[in-house]
């Protein structure tokens, strides 16, 4: 009989990500395995225990659910853990996007950068160090997969501290490549795209289709919509993530990135959303061409309410006696959507290539090699590799450099507590342009987060 793997799933709150997982490795029918769930609301584990026992027999999978909201009890003997937090939840996200608001700075999401970013990091990064410290004393030789954000900070602040294995995933380059073979009207299978940068901000600069460089391709599409748009205005799709609609995207829903590629030949994996929060500087008081950020251009409000929504639509079909319904079993975009092709290319020596956030390493020439970066990865037995990446050069890698130094300072402050360096490094990071403001701010939300803040008591 297979020995039986475990994977430890800490924030299974996040039901999404949870039934996305479960489906994947049903699916999948790769090996015996023990799935852990972990969370601290236990109401809401038990609900996702529910959940995942209900998909798992409903399908007769070799899997095992076992809970608990202590997650020292359900790491020894793990091969794999998985991060899924968020200190403070959804209110504390809100608050960090609120605040700012106070100082004229406005951001769409505010889960990476910026003053909502770097507040956000003060919160996680301890308890993502203290979490990758029960790991180093009880499952020592476990692969340490985040999802939370701000990646590149927690990524980075893991790795500063402790000698886990700690790799960042996140969909963005996934979600990139079905937005432009959409654009191109091509099979997403047929696409293949060199990407390299921080999280949130990864250039996509080698885009193919069979092999063919369609950059051309992508900027006669661009130039033919913008005929289209002076003689019919296009109407801006603020937000479509999932690329619901089924039409060819418009480019002018996401003009700072087509504006990067017309200049640059590169395009941020994620698009506008998140890409705008790196350039604070092109949007004085939040301006984004006729629209205000997080207001009326990509509005937070409606980003949480969506999400709580399909928090709750989830968890209430692990209630009730009844059939999971079919569509959670079928393969859903997502954070999740890699993880399983992940591991089975490192237990089975695969050596398949993804995106994923680990030191650089010599992948990138002119960049510190302990940098976290999101660049091509090698998933084989012996862990991860970096791969070299050709070409990444020009003002798309100075941006990224320029980025990293505020990283830096947001890990220090967030792991001593040190308000001066938090202050400064909303400066480096440009939204704030005066030490009083950055300062104010600091305080603001210190007061607003003095629960999960222990560090600044």
């Amino acid at each position: 009989m297979a020995e039986r793997k475990k994977i430890v799933l800490i924030g299974a709150g996040s039901a999404v990500f949870t039934k996305g997982l479960i489906a994947d490795f049903i699916q999948s029918g790769f090996g015996s395995w023990e799935i852990a769930l972990c969370d601290i609301n236990e109401e809401i584990l038990s609900s996702i225990r529910r959940l995942a026992e209900k998909m798992v027999a409903q399908k007769g999978a070799d899997i095992q659910i076992t809970a608990s909201t202590d997650r020292r009890q359900l790491l020894p003997g793990a091969d794999f853990v998985v991060t899924t937090i968020a200190v403070g939840g959804r209110r504390a996200w809100e608050q960090d996007v609120k605040i700012p608001r106070k100082y004229n700075i406005y951001q769409p999401v505010g889960d990476s950068v910026m003053p909502g970013g770097i507040s956000r990091a003060q919160r996680m990064i301890p308890v993502m160090v203290e979490i990758a410290r029960d790991i180093e004393r009880l499952c020592p030789e476990a692969y340490f997969f985040n999802y939370s954000n701000p990646m590149t900070a927690i990524v980075t602040a893991v790795r500063r501290v402790t000698k886990v294995k700690i790799i960042g995933l996140c969909h963005g380059v996934i979600y990139g490549e079905k937005y432009l073979a959409k654009m191109l009207g091509a099979d997403v299978k047929e696409l293949t795209t060199i990407g390299a940068g921080l999280n949130h901000l990864t250039w996509l600069y080698d885009i193919r289709v069979k092999g063919k460089d369609v950059h051309q391709e992508l900027l006669d599409i661009v130039k033919k919509q913008k005929e289209e748009h002076e003689k019919n205005p296009h109407v801006r799709n603020f937000f479509n993530p999932l690329l619901e609609d089924k039409e060819i995207p418009n480019h002018m829903d996401n003009p700072l990135s087509w504006e990067f590629f017309e200049r640059y030949g590169a395009i941020p994996a994620v698009v506008d959303r998140h890409a705008v929060e790196f350039f604070p500087e092109r949007f004085p008081k939040g301006s984004y061409y006729g629209a205000t950020l997080g207001i009326d251009a990509f509005p937070i409000e409606d980003v949480i309410a969506r999400g709580e929504k399909t928090y709750r639509d989830m968890l209430s079909q692990g209630e009730g006696d009844g059939e999971v319904e079919p569509e959670l079993f079928q393969r859903a975009d997502g954070e999740h959507e890699q993880l399983v092709e992940i591991i089975k290319s490192l237990l089975l020596d695969e050596r398949k290539v993804f995106s994923v956030n680990i030191p650089n390493e010599g992948a990138v020439s002119g960049i510190p090699e302990d940098a976290v970066l999101e660049i091509p990865g090698v998933a084989a037995a012996c862990g991860f590799s970096s791969m070299h990446v050709n070409g990444f050069e020009g003002p798309i890698k100075d941006m990224i450099v320029k980025r990293l130094a505020s990283v830096d300072l947001t890990v220090e402050a967030a792991l001593k507590g040190d308000r001066k360096l938090w202050a400064d490094a909303m400066m480096l990071d440009g939204a704030v342009t005066d030490i009083e403001t950055a300062e104010q701010l600091v305080e603001d939300f210190i007061q607003e987060h003095k629960d999960y803040l222990p560090q600044y008591r």
